[in-house]
């Protein structure tokens, strides 16, 4: 069974930055992940707030991160993490993938998180045909038509704009009174002038064999109103995946995110946990220097 040093489950932005920095410490290490390396990140239409980039994709950006750790340690690619099992040895934890297994010191969770859903009617009926959770994926599909974006927070206001500059015809839906993005992102979205729709909650998806309208909520007079619309895409925030984290007994706070402490150690000795798992602001450049922080605590662990 191949032994490592860390072993990294997750290979987002924080889990490649663990990667290079552990690789660099002179430890062995391995990053696994069940898709490509990237996850959410790979969606990101473009980023103005990565130091160093004054606009780049997530894409290329991961592509260089992904680049740049597989210099440093090994990288398995859509390989699933279906268990981990604590034990007696110098090497603690036994990890069974859908491939293979193996060994190691210390455990780094690195495992992100999904879209969230709406979770009303229609959505699942018309995923994938008008429904979609990436704009960066989708979005192409929909230039010169009418699409809703659902959401309020920095990520569902940037896919506005990229679906806005592919040509779509955008209205933003928010259930509240006002955005909780960024200044910055609010006002580009009235520079273009991109359609809001703000105390508003989504009923129902409607439709044929395609998305053809969405049944609207006014939060303040409980008026209903259809509005009719090509495609729906949403950006509603995101649901940590704990499986596993749940699985070694690591403790969750009530929202469902790993509770860490400064040096990124969860309750359990010798698993740490980074990125969108974890409690904190959710961030690509916050996940990045987590992973930094785990993987220097979790060499000082391995020292020790």
């Amino acid at each position: 069974m191949n032994q490592y040093d860390i072993i990294i489950i997750g290979a987002g932005p924080g889990g490649l930055t663990a990667g290079i920095y552990a690789g660099r410490q002179g430890t062995k290490n391995l990053i696994i992940d069940k898709d490509l390396a990237g996850g959410l990140g790979r969606e990101v239409p473009e980023m103005e707030n990565y130091p160093g980039f004054d606009k780049i994709s997530g894409l290329e950006l991961v592509e260089k991160m992904k680049e740049q750790a597989i210099k440093n340690c090994d990288l398995h690619e859509m390989e699933n993490v279906e268990e981990i099992i604590r034990t007696d040895d110098e090497y603690r934890f036994t990890v069974k993938t859908d491939k293979d297994a193996y060994q190691s010191k210390i455990i780094i969770l690195a495992t992100g998180s999904s879209h969230r859903q709406l979770n009303v009617k229609g959505e699942e009926e018309f995923r994938g045909k008008g429904v979609s959770y990436c704009a960066t994926c989708d979005g192409f599909f929909f230039a010169g038509r009418d699409i809703v974006m659902v959401g309020g927070g920095n990520s569902a206001l940037q896919e506005a704009l990229y679906l806005n500059n592919l040509g779509a015809n955008v209205t933003l839906i928010h259930r509240r009174g006002e955005f909780r993005a960024q200044k910055h992102l609010q006002d580009m979205i009235k520079k273009e002038g991109i359609k809001t729709i703000l105390n508003a909650t989504v009923e129902e998806i409607k439709g044929d064999m395609l998305v053809e309208s969405v049944l609207l909520k006014d939060n303040e007079t409980n008026e209903m109103k259809e509005v009719p619309t090509n495609g729906v895409f949403i950006s509603v925030g995101y649901m940590p995946h704990t499986k596993l984290a749940y699985q070694l007994g690591v403790t969750l706070d009530e929202s469902g995110h790993v509770i860490i402490d400064k040096s990124q150690k969860t309750n359990i000795d010798y698993v740490y946990a980074i990125g969108d798992v974890c409690i904190g602001l959710k961030q690509w450049v916050v996940a990045c220097g987590e992973g930094a922080v785990a993987a220097t605590s979790a060499f000082e662990d391995i020292q020790n």
